[in-house]
């Protein structure tokens, strides 16, 4: 026959209410540094990636525009030479 120590279990038992509270202090801790995170990211006017791949894909066919334009007048310079 086993006989259970009260101690023991009462041990038990606060060891298992502490994690559960120290589990939730971790979370509660992850949650505020990333809003503070996040609001400091805020505040520095960084741009969304998307915006970033945005204003790539303008420059690129700016670009290409502006390579366009410099071949039709290199073309319409050598025509009006002769």
């Amino acid at each position: 026959m086993q006989t259970r120590n009260k101690v023991l279990d009462d041990l038990s038992q606060l060891m298992t209410n502490a994690m559960g509270v120290a589990q939730g202090a971790r979370e509660e801790a992850e949650t505020a540094f990333k809003s503070m995170v996040d609001r400091w990211l805020a505040e520095r006017d960084f741009v969304t990636r998307e915006e970033f791949d945005a204003v790539r894909t303008m420059a690129q066919k700016a670009r290409e525009e502006n390579a366009e334009l410099m071949a039709r007048i290199e073309k319409l310079e050598k025509s009006k030479k002769t």
